[in-house]
């Protein structure tokens, strides 16, 4: 693919219709289409195509490589692109990039269309983009801005579809001419049925039973095809088995709940032993004052004593001597005073 043509707006798109959504499509409703067109795009190849003046409800996903912008969609919009991310529950985060006051030039005489784009930043395949174009609030269109984002007409696309993921992953599929005889599967999306509530949860469970419906499409013609490279004249050896495509027909809570299982009988066998086997007997340590002889102690301790009660005997000795010379100065000064009085009277 040239750079020129990628320019020019061709992106991988997932190759059947995802019908009509004119409400908002709730952020729970993504994440599972999200998390289905990741298990879809395994055995299923992305079609290179142009994503021109879409409708009101359109959806459409892409896989973007990560070198390459969002290709032009024929609305030129009169804001900034918004970024948000949404916790998606099971450590997913959902990101979700909106931009509004879109229009198409020399067609719309307001500016009200809202394009969504949904990937799984965690907790999924990242480069797979969900896009919804619904409307929102109309605002007049600048008339600076009112002039063709691309040229037109758009070019003739001759590429093959490619597989963006899986162990196919990078494979061409040339078109063959039993491909035009084949029956539109079920749409990966959610049909919008008119006169009909959106409800949330109606809305996912039928749009979980149209993926199971593709699921099973997609293996039956991947048995035909096989069936047919088998049957061909020209063939002097027989096709490898593509034992690999085994594994889709098992649901991912399957698979987990099976490796959750022998995992645990693994983690059993080796710390069974350690918990419940043979435990080495441990001596059991000294007290922890079997260091020190209670005699010598009981002797340092009479020392101890004696020595305290020498000092108090001394401290009490010293007390009392104090006392006494503090009363025997009080003695000598009252007769000092009363000499000095009786002298005063003789006079």
């Amino acid at each position: 693919m040239s750079v020129t043509a990628q320019h020019e707006g061709l992106c991988l798109r997932y190759p059947e219709t995802l019908g009509l959504q004119p409400n908002i499509l709730a952020y729970e409703m993504a994440v599972s289409m999200l998390l289905r067109a990741t298990q879809l795009a395994q055995h299923t190849p992305f079609t290179w195509g142009y994503i021109d003046k879409p409708p009101e409800g359109q959806l459409f996903l892409i896989f973007l490589t990560p070198q390459l912008p969002f290709p032009p969609d024929g609305i030129r919009y009169q804001e900034q692109e918004q970024k948000g991310i949404i916790p998606a529950g099971g450590g997913r985060e959902l990101e979700v990039m909106e931009v509004k006051f879109g229009f198409v030039p020399g067609a719309d005489s307001m500016a009200w269309r809202v394009r969504r784009r949904y990937r799984l930043q965690k907790g999924g395949h990242p480069q797979l983009v969900l896009i919804h174009y619904t409307r929102g609030q109309s605002m007049p269109i600048m008339p600076a801005l009112n002039q063709p984002i691309r040229a037109y007409p758009l070019r003739e696309i001759n590429e093959p579809a490619v597989f963006v993921m899986g162990d196919k992953l990078g494979q061409k599929v040339y078109p063959r001419g039993a491909a035009a005889d084949r029956q539109p599967p079920p749409a990966l999306g959610v049909p919008f049925t008119p006169g009909m509530p959106a409800n949330p949860q109606a809305l996912l469970a039928q749009q979980n039973s149209n993926m199971e419906a593709l699921e099973r499409r997609n293996q039956r013609d991947r048995n035909g095809n096989v069936g047919a490279r088998q049957q061909q004249p020209h063939q002097s050896r027989i096709e490898e088995d593509d034992s690999a495509d085994e594994g889709d027909m098992i649901s991912t809570r399957t698979l987990a709940l099976t490796r959750y299982r022998r995992n645990h009988d693994l983690m059993n066998e080796v710390f069974m032993f350690a918990a419940f086997g043979r435990k080495k007997e441990f001596e059991t340590p000294p007290p922890p004052f079997s260091i020190f002889d209670s005699k010598t102690l009981e002797g340092k301790v009479a020392k101890l004593s004696a020595e305290v009660e020498e000092l108090k005997s001394r401290a009490a000795a010293r007390r009392e001597q104090r006392v006494n010379a503090e009363s025997e100065e009080t003695v000598d000064i009252l007769m000092e005073s009363i000499q000095s009085t009786g002298e005063g009277i003789v006079t």
